[in-house]
């Protein structure tokens, strides 16, 4: 790339057509790379030829998969996207093989005998340990005929994953209410829905399951029939045959644990993590739950009293689809925070600017529009990421925040391209891209943010910081490639921000009149902060303890029936009929891992203290070291180091408790 500050990859004219040789073109290189490594002579081999070559094939497929198999996920057609996803697919099992590849074992093997590996530091010592360690976890030092099973098991789970997560995002359904249905929320939201015009008929709207639709729908629609009509829907959300792919995937996955010589897949996946096994995860969960228990007790007593000053006294439960309905009208009646009217200081452009000031100064850097995107679609905005001091540009972005249909329907940071240092000594630019599900702004309204859109904004990008920071020597601990119980951590610190007073008044504005978000509508929005925290924290916890059930020991599992056992610790009754899970993508790639971001926010907590102790607004200080100790190193160093490198000390659960509302 000639000029630093133009794209990184040109996605504006990729069709359909172009992505296999897109794909073969990446498969190719890598195969010539592989081949060099494994005919080079013994006697010849060294770092250089072997594990660092080894970095560069891990780099090219990933680059591969940031131009094509990404847009699987937001590509502009249905074509398209099913083009990318048999390419991610192809892309994904040619990795997986490369694990199981003989000749490859063999050369880093050998090379680990010699004197100048046992002589290595530093990330070079690293890189041999995860590569060798890796190979071991495939099951390279048992017999070649296990060796293939487990292979045959893991490509298969390849395709299994990227056609659930597929399933979940070509997903469609909604319910049809006319204004009487919609009471409750405000034309604002009304405006933005399908509107159903039948000719004689008072006219009807379409309210789906994207985020901006449902949780406001759930949040404010007056109709709890049809506010427990749509979250029903919401919970069918993958269909059926998600049921039969994400039970095949445990069989096979509690299989191969079995023959790799693991007690579960729980204990495969979490070995690698800092938790280390499950029954470190367990007491965690089992832990926390205590603790959240009198707070989730007082939760559901105040939303059962609230819904009883709304239907009557006779009302004896609160309902899962009920919840989030009540919790809003605690808020609205005991704290006077209407999440529309706070909406309308979020203007997501004003939102926008004010983060890139905030954190801007917090890494020492700049973020600068880039005219010409060549993006996947017109709504697609790239930034490059310069270094505040020296101007040097660093890094790249794409920000693609509105909903469309087929797009990956949540909140993530992909990596396109990681960064790492070069063979000529120059450092690869890395680009990442956060995909968000936002209103979409229209001729009469901004897009307006609900303050817990803002709080996703800022952990999101705070992805995006980590893996656009990154100074790794390697690709194999660049960004985010951390363990996956410690990656939310940084992001989650982040935060914290959202609910600083003097932060929010530096861009919190009216957008039709411009005026600062008051004072005191920010200490009540403060004060409210957790309401129903025990009640939500117990629904995370739910999912963590379902993950962790579906891949405890035994490869024969009835998810529903699981799903039901393991609900009471929601406090609310099972949706009977239901299929949650068939629609919870964390399943793959978070599988045996859901635990990580309750685990991850007690470090994240606990890092945003040197924050408050220096004072939440003078950040340049802390966040040089935050920089530096944490989103440049990535995965360089284990998690718990990186954390007790920027405390200064052990982290403790002090922060964690205190920010759920509870003493400890």
């Amino acid at each position: 790339m000639s000029d630093p500050r133009t794209p990184w990859f040109d996605y504006s004219t990729v069709a359909a057509p172009d992505v296999e040789a897109m794909a073969d073109a990446a498969i190719a290189r890598c195969d010539e790379l592989l081949a060099a490594v494994a005919a080079i002579d013994d006697a010849e081999r060294n770092f250089a030829n072997t594990v660092a070559a080894l970095d560069e094939v891990r780099d090219t497929l990933s680059q591969a998969d940031g131009s094509v198999g990404f847009l699987a996920y937001v590509g502009a057609s249905k074509e398209l996207r099913d083009a990318a996803l048999a390419q991610e697919q192809r892309l994904d099992t040619y990795s997986t093989g490369i694990g199981f590849r003989e000749d490859v074992y063999r050369a880093v093997s050998g090379y680990a005998a010699t004197e100048e590996a046992r002589a290595l530091s530093g990330e070079d010592s690293r890189l041999l340990e995860f590569a060798l360690r890796d190979f071991r976890r495939n099951g390279m030092e048992l017999d070649a005929a296990t060796r293939a099973k487990v292979q045959g098991l893991m490509e298969r789970l390849v395709t299994l994953g990227t056609e659930f997560r597929h399933n979940i995002d070509e997903y469609s359904d909604h319910i049809v209410v006319d204004r009487k249905g919609l009471a409750g929320l405000p034309d604002s939201y009304v405006e933005r829905l399908e509107r159903l015009d039948d000719p004689g008929s008072e006219p009807r709207w379409k309210v789906g399951l994207d985020y901006p639709e449902l949780h406001p729908f759930l949040d404010s629609a007056e109709n709890g029939a049809l506010r427990r009509e749509l979250g029903m829907k919401s919970y069918h959300r993958g269909g059926p045959e998600n049921i039969g792919l994400l039970e095949e995937a445990i069989a096979l996955r509690d299989e191969a644990a079995r023959l790799l010589g693991y007690p579960s897949w729980a204990h495969y996946k979490i070995e690698i993590k800092m938790a280390k096994d499950p029954e470190a995860v367990g007491a965690f969960l089992a832990d926390l739950i205590g603790k959240v228990a009198p707070k989730a007790k007082a939760d559901l007593a105040a939303l059962l009293e609230s819904k009883r000053a709304h239907l009557g006294d006779d009302v004896d439960r609160v309902d899962l689809f009920d919840w989030r309905y009540y919790t809003q009208r605690i808020l609205k009646q005991h704290y006077d925070v209407d999440p529309f009217a706070v909406a309308e200081y979020f203007p997501i452009d004003g939102v926008l600017e004010g983060m890139f000031d905030l954190y801007q100064r917090l890494v020492g850097a700049r973020f600068v529009r880039v005219d010409d995107a060549q993006a996947w679609h017109p709504d697609v905005a790239l930034f490059v990421v310069e270094d505040a001091t020296t101007g040097e540009v660093i890094s790249h972005f794409y920000l693609d925040l509105h909903p469309r249909k087929g797009k990956y329907g949540h909140a993530a940071a992909f990596t396109l391209r990681g960064g790492r240092r070069l063979a000529d000594g120059s450092y690869q630019t890395p680009a990442s891209a956060m995909v968000a599900n936002f209103t979409k702004p229209t001729d009469e309204l901004p897009s307006l943010l609900r303050h817990s859109e803002v709080v996703t904004l800022f952990h999101e990008f705070g992805h995006i910081l980590h893996q656009t920071l990154t100074q790794a020597a390697y690709l194999r601990f660049a960004g985010t490639a951390v363990e996956r119980d410690f990656v939310e951590a940084p992001s989650q610190m982040l935060e914290h921000w959202c609910w600083e007073p003097k932060v929010l008044a530096s861009f919190a504005r009216h957008y039709e009149t411009g005026e600062t978000i008051p004072s005191d509508l920010v200490d009540r929005m403060v004060a409210a902060k957790n309401t129903s925290s025990g009640v939500s924290t117990n629904r995370q916890l739910y999912f963590g303890l379902l993950d962790m059930a579906l891949h405890a020991p035994g490869a024969q599992k009835d998810t529903d029936a699981i799903a039901a056992e393991i609900h009471p610790v929601t406090g609310f009754d099972f949706p009977e009929g239901t299929h949650f899970q068939a629609g919870f993508g964390h399943l793959f790639g978070y599988d045996a891992g859901y635990y990580g971001y309750a685990w991850s926010k007690v470090f994240g907590d606990d890092m945003y203290t040197r924050f408050e102790e220096g004072g939440a607004t003078t950040v340049e200080a802390v966040g040089r070291d935050y920089r530096a100790l944490i989103l440049e190193r990535g995965g360089t160093v284990d998690g718990d180091a990186l954390v007790r490198d920027f405390l200064g000390r052990e982290p403790d659960t002090a922060a964690f408790l205190r920010d759920l509302g509870l003493d400890g």
